[in-house]
């Protein structure tokens, strides 16, 4: 089994995070309500264990929160995917989520990267700014050092829209995650 367990506490975040790529249990409790739903959503999806209890300063607003769990969601990838050798390496997904229509490819390549076309009709959805999705996604890709494309095809419901961002982006990391070999996916022999 695939797993890690990260612990990440600072003046602003307090967060326990466990990761098994094979699947287990999920539970999300970050204090952001709309966050733990998506999170929901990108584990089921990525047939992803994950389990996350975030005590944030959310009355500041919710960026730290966000960012953090990013961040521990980023090195909990980095850790149980290890050298990753006999990984499949790419994964994309098309998705659909009602009216909206979203592109999600990664590369475990070891170089952190995300290429962000995912414009947002609102500034909100519910209490929630949607600005702090990219945060979260800037904070993943750098520490799980991936390069991860998310582009909206189409859509006009911010909730869609973004809801579509991590279901498809935890579909294309499910299949570039699989074992599919025993050597590291490089014609280098070796990532980064």
């Amino acid at each position: 089994m695939r797993e890690a367990s990260i612990q990440r506490k600072t003046a602003e975040t307090d967060i326990r995070l466990t990761l098994c790529l094979e699947g287990g249990q999920r539970e999300m409790k970050t204090g952001v309500g709309f966050l733990d739903h998506m999170l929901n959503g990108f584990a089921r999806h990525g047939g992803f264990g994950l389990t996350v209890a975030c005590s944030g300063d959310t009355w500041v607003d919710d960026h730290h929160s966000v960012e953090d769990v990013g961040i521990c969601l980023g090195d909990a990838f980095a850790q149980a995917l290890g050298d990753l050798r006999g990984v499949e390496r790419f994964g994309q997904s098309l998705l659909p989520m009602d009216e909206a229509l979203i592109l999600a490819a990664v590369d475990l390549s070891g170089r952190g990267m995300l290429c962000w076309d995912i414009p947002l009709p609102t500034q909100k959805v519910g209490s929630f700014d949607t600005e702090l999705a990219k945060e979260f996604w800037l904070a993943f890709t750098r520490r799980a050092g991936c390069t991860l494309h998310l582009r909206k095809l189409a859509g006009e419901n911010s909730h869609h829209i973004l809801e579509g961002v991590f279901k498809a982006a935890g579909r294309s990391l499910r299949d570039a995650v699989k074992i599919t070999g025993d050597q590291v996916p490089s014609t280098k022999g070796m990532l980064v």
